[in-house]
């Protein structure tokens, strides 16, 4: 017996980019599937259920975020990544806090893509329990024990840079907007200042360059990503770009 394929639906109204993606997808082995409007993506899902969305904020006959909240709204539990450009990030930090998983810029390489994608499905099948322990590279974090070693050597952290990092690790390899993190670090009662300077300071301690981050990768205007141990190294901002 043969084992299906993940199914991947691409929800874009531009037929060019279907077609770039479906080739760069369908080479890594995935089944791909293509709705040029949210009509089209509507009927796909209520008749063959992909294991994840990528979905365009700009379609012809809804909104993408309103899609995306209805979506979520419905219990709609998939991986769903968002196709933007890199200077909409309001929309960028909306599509993340109503419920999106990451998203893919424009213009965007299958390499980069790809390990989004694994990425995404990956995260939501880690969604069914808290890994107690987890590494990438030489960082490693105990959740159980509360214990950080980079190369080996325990790292000693402040309780808020420690909750800062806990809630990296829970979501390792998704974006998490900076009102999640002052949401869940300090209820939504500082500003993102704060935050910076939090993630600046943990960076001195778990990174071997600071300044060229390779576990807390930064999402310029959006929030922080902690690589997972398998994700290549994309580019990113730079630490001065906090």
């Amino acid at each position: 017996m043969s084992i299906p394929s993940t199914k991947i639906l691409v929800v874009d109204d531009e037929t060019p980019i279907r077609k770039l993606l479906r080739v760069g997808l369908e080479t890594e082995g995935y089944t791909i599937l293509e709705a040029g409007s949210g009509r089209e993506a509507a009927q796909i899902l209520a008749q063959n259920r992909p294991d994840l969305i990528l979905l365009d904020l700009g379609l012809p006959d809804v909104q993408g975020h309103d899609l995306l909240a209805k979506w979520r709204s419905e219990g709609l539990d998939l991986p769903i990544l968002i196709l933007s450009s890199r200077t909409d990030e309001a929309g960028i930090v909306r599509a993340l806090e109503l419920g999106a998983d990451d998203y893919v810029t424009k213009p965007f390489g299958t390499r980069e893509l790809a390990a989004r994608v694994r990425v995404a499905l990956r995260h939501r099948l880690q969604q069914q329990g808290e890994r107690a322990l987890f590494q990438t590279g030489d960082l490693s974090v105990d959740l159980v024990k509360r214990i950080v070693k980079v190369s080996g050597k325990v790292i000693k952290l402040s309780p808020k840079e420690y909750d800062i990092l806990r809630i990296l690790v829970q979501h390792a390899g998704k974006v998490l907007t900076h009102q999640h993190l002052l949401n869940q670090v300090w209820s939504g009662s500082t500003d993102v200042q704060y935050l910076r300077v939090y993630v600046r300071q943990l960076r001195q301690k778990i990174e071997l360059a600071p300044d060229q981050p390779q576990y807390i990768m930064t999402e310029t205007g959006v929030g922080y990503r902690l690589r997972e141990a398998d994700e290549p190294q994309l580019p990113t901002a730079s630490a001065g770009e906090l």
